[in-house]
């Protein structure tokens, strides 16, 4: 109803709105504001005596049905409360321009007609956020927690205020945007991919129908402080000041990446002002965080999770780390070997040169705890720069290009690091793509390096065990790259647990084709050499390549990846006597980063007679958990053991592997387990395993489960000696009528038929219902249905429950490793094609 003065008062919303049960509406009366009462709108699912309440504010031009979902999915003993602000929603429109400080006090008011005395977890998006912050300031002592989405406080110094805003709040625009059309409100949910769905928008237009409802939109959008004399400049940059009021008070950040209007640059200004907070970042979302991911899933399990938040951090490890402690750093051994005619540098030239870049990182604004992403190739410049930016405290960022543009791209954005150091082709690329981050040449490292290294430089204290080291990217192989945060001490224990399982001494010498393992070389006290390859493709490492690098550095100890090895055997006809002698005194030769076939290191063997072949197993999270030989591998194979899963071999010393048992639809389910034979998801814990994920709160939180373990997602079976066989991923299960099914066993009878290089098997169909399609590599020219022989051939060694068979010329697999293979992407592509698609290239 509208009165004479303009007021509407305060209504029930419709009762057919999706995913809004009527039941929650009430409508709530605050005699005290504006000195003559006002009528809320508020959806409360009214549970007594909750353990924590939950206190929702909306931004512009939303309303409570932002939080149906959470008020929908809120344990039995936690109350949601989600407001429609005064003259939004269905609340009531007093004609009152309600700025900041005004909404501030309103919600005050609210919160104490309702007697809200707390514990109290305040939620806010948008708009609502900076509102929901100015009460929680004025509630410090009720507070349990503060939860924020795509928000901001601040518009960080030296950039502009989003677009969207500028050009909405332009006297031109703004009353014809926000009131007179719904516009406003049209393009705010437009802003989501994929669409969010008609009914749902249907809900949120509900309140806005006509233009004397959508006055505030117009109210809020002034509202926003651009200019310093704005009236709610001086509340919101009090509000911004005064976030240390919340430094013992858990924050969580969710974040959709891909807002045009908060972006990450307002995440990372929050960060600064709280950086206790955990944070959640969903790379695809946009601004309507909560509609384009399960925002409120993780949102309820960090409330949940409270009570383990409060808790006194153990203490933290203050000696300084041993990465940098050396003994062989004064030496005159050789450190790095040099790569095309470059001179080798000795352990104490590499010390001095490590101290000399970090001096100069120090000139050029680096300080301590600052994030350093480089993009160098393996070898010596960036062995020099990475343990320089240890040297001074730094977290070093590798984002290695076998990532692809696109995973590069969003892994820097996530990552955030303050400066770039990298290759002329590495800054320029950063600056055509906008990294974050003060770009740095190597070019400029090395010239400056060459001018100190003479000088004895004051550096700062060495870091200390607990200070964060790096973040390191996953492969992205089965799902988005995700950046691993390590500390200084778990790389130390990563680096002894190296040493101990390979008896590594000061007189190996290491020719290492697998980037990450490369680095270790001097923290190792071992000289060390990277072939002549590209690293981000691991098949181009040829035979001659390898053997050149073992010869410069008479190596002891080779270490590569399954694809670089397979072109390896490939290309051994073009090894000279030279080659082979050196690889006939090579004592170890390692590969990992995918599973490796037997058939494969009885070929690598023969190159290198008289070397132990082993393969580590593990994850970017996690290397080494468990180790196995070829000749474990050829007895389990005498024994007609092999065929049930990759046997990765038993726990390393100081690892401990459990399994968590697969329920009928191949979800992990029930309490860890070590029984032999029972399949389930592989979970880890040791010394050297990861801190957690960085900005990933939620997955961190899944995958640590029990506290201190790792999940791995790899899925896999104890035998009765210990050992540790993989059946495939957990996202790779095939949930059929009969039961869980993992793919690696069947793929591994498949790949025995002589016209088969490589086989996949992937689920088409429900959960719970599907059907077992195999995918196999032949020498076809185009993907085609198998004809009747191959799929009576695969029938016969896998089982007539496989309903069809695939032929490609080639199974996709990883940018990274050439090794992984995309059963996901294979997976849609054969629903396709079954389903009648047009076949195509998966």
């Amino acid at each position: 109803m509208v009165d004479a003065a303009g007021e509407i008062a305060a209504s029930l919303p419709p009762d057919d709105l999706d995913g809004l049960d009527p039941a929650w509406s009430r409508l709530v009366r605050v005699p005290s504001t504006d000195g003559v009462g006002r009528t809320w709108h508020l959806l409360d699912n009214q549970v007594a005596d909750p353990t924590v309440t939950l206190l929702c504010v909306h931004g512009n031009p939303s309303w409570s049905y932002l939080y149906r979902d959470l008020v929908r999915r809120a344990p039995d003993d936690v109350r949601v409360i989600a407001v429609d602000q005064l003259e939004m929603g269905f609340s009531e429109r007093s004609g009152t321009v309600r700025r900041l400080a005004t909404r501030i006090d309103d919600l005050t008011q609210l919160t104490d007609e309702l007697a809200l005395s707390g514990p109290v977890v305040s939620v806010g998006h948008d708009w609502g956020g900076a509102i929901s912050l100015g009460w929680a300031l004025r509630h410090v002592d009720r507070l349990a927690g503060v939860v924020l989405m795509n928000t901001a406080v601040h518009q960080p110094e030296g950039s502009p205020a989003p677009g969207l805003i500028r050009i909405a709040r332009s006297k031109p625009v703004l009353r014809n945007l926000t009131v007179r059309t719904p516009g406003f409100v049209t393009g705010a949910l437009g802003l989501s991919y994929p669409p969010i769905p008609k009914t749902v928008r249907r809900g949120f237009y509900a309140p806005y129908r006509s233009a004397d409802r959508r006055a505030a939109i117009a109210e809020f959008v002034g509202d926003i402080p651009l200019e310093p004399d704005h009236p709610s400049a001086g509340p919101l940059d009090a509000i911004a000041d005064g976030l240390d009021v919340l430094a013992d008070v858990p924050v969580l950040l969710v974040w959709g990446a891909q807002d045009r209007v908060f972006s990450d640059l307002y995440l990372h200004d929050l960060e600064r002002r709280m950086p206790h907070a955990d944070v959640h970042r969903y790379p695809k979302a946009s601004h309507f965080v909560s509609e384009d991911a399960d925002a409120f899933g993780p949102i309820l399990e960090w409330v949940d999770a409270l009570d383990g938040r409060r808790q006194q951090p153990s203490a933290p490890d203050v000696r300084p780390t041993r990465l940098l402690d050396v003994p062989a750093w004064s030496g005159s051994t050789v450190a790095i070997a040099g790569a095309d005619g470059a001179p080798d540098l000795t352990f104490a030239d590499y010390a001095a040169r490590v101290d000399a870049a970090a001096a100069w990182l120090i000139a050029e604004g680096v300080s301590p705890g600052d994030r350093v992403a480089l993009m160098i190739p393996p070898g010596a410049d960036l062995a020099v720069a990475l343990y320089a930016a240890w040297r001074i405290g730094a977290v070093i960022v590798l984002v290695d290009s076998g990532l692809g543009p696109r995973g590069m791209n969003a892994a820097m954005r996530v990552a955030d690091p303050a400066h770039l150091l990298g290759i002329r082709r590495a800054v320029v690329a950063a600056r055509a793509l906008r990294w974050p981050g003060r770009r740095l040449s190597v070019d400029d490292m090395n010239e400056a390096v060459d001018r100190l290294v003479e000088i004895e430089h004051d550096l700062p204290p060495l870091p200390t065990a607990d200070d964060p080291a790096a973040v390191v990217f996953t492969s992205g192989a089965t799902g988005p790259s995700k950046g691993v945060l390590y500390g200084h001490r778990q790389l130390e224990a990563q680096r002894d647990a190296l040493r101990r399982l390979y008896d590594i001494t000061d007189d190996d010498r290491l020719a290492a084709a697998f980037a990450p393992f490369a680095l270790y070389g001097p923290a190792l006290g071992i000289a060390s050499i990277v072939p002549d390859m590209d690293v981000a493709a691991p098949g181009t490492l040829t035979a001659t390549a390898l053997g050149d690098a073992a010869v410069s550095v008479d190596a002891t100890i080779v270490f590569a990846s399954p694809a670089a090895l397979v072109n390896v055997v490939a290309t051994a006809d073009e090894l000279t006597d030279a080659h082979r002698a050196v690889f006939a005194q090579v004592r170890l030769v390692l590969s990992a980063g995918a599973p490796v076939r037997a058939s494969l290191l009885r070929q690598v063997a023969a190159l290198f007679p008289n070397a132990a072949i082993r393969t580590p197993y593990g994850m970017t999270e996690c290397l080494p958990v468990a180790d196995i030989s070829l000749t474990d591998l050829d007895a389990l194979d005498a024994a007609g053991q092999l065929g049930d899963g990759v046997c990765v071999g038993r726990p390393v010393a100081g690892v401990d592997v459990a399994i968590r048992p697969l329920d009928e639809l191949g979800v992990p389910d029930g309490d860890l387990v070590t029984t032999p034979g029972v399949t389930g998801e592989v979970v880890v814990r040791a010394a050297h395993m990861r801190v957690g994920y960085d900005r990933l709160w939620y997955t961190e939180h899944r995958a640590s489960n029990p506290e201190g373990w790792h999940a791995t997602g790899d899925v896999g079976h104890l035998d009765d000696s210990g050992r540790l066989w993989v059946g495939g991923r957990i996202g790779h299960v095939i949930a059929t009528g009969r039961g869980a099914v993992t793919p690696v066993r069947l793929e591994q009878q498949i790949e025995t038929l002589g016209d088969v290089r490589a086989a996949a098997v992937v689920g088409v169909g429900p959960k719970g219902v599907q059907q077992l399609v195999a995918v196999v590599e032949t020498d076809t020219k185009r993907p085609r249905l198998a004809d009747v022989a191959l799929v009576d051939a695969v029938r016969s060694v896998a089982g007539d429950d496989i309903v069809a068979v695939l032929e490609v010329g080639a199974i996709p697999v990883d940018r990274r490793h050439n090794s992984k293979i995309d059963r996901s992407r294979l997976g849609e592509w054969a629903e396709r094609v079954l389903a009648g698609g047009r076949i195509g290239t998966p």
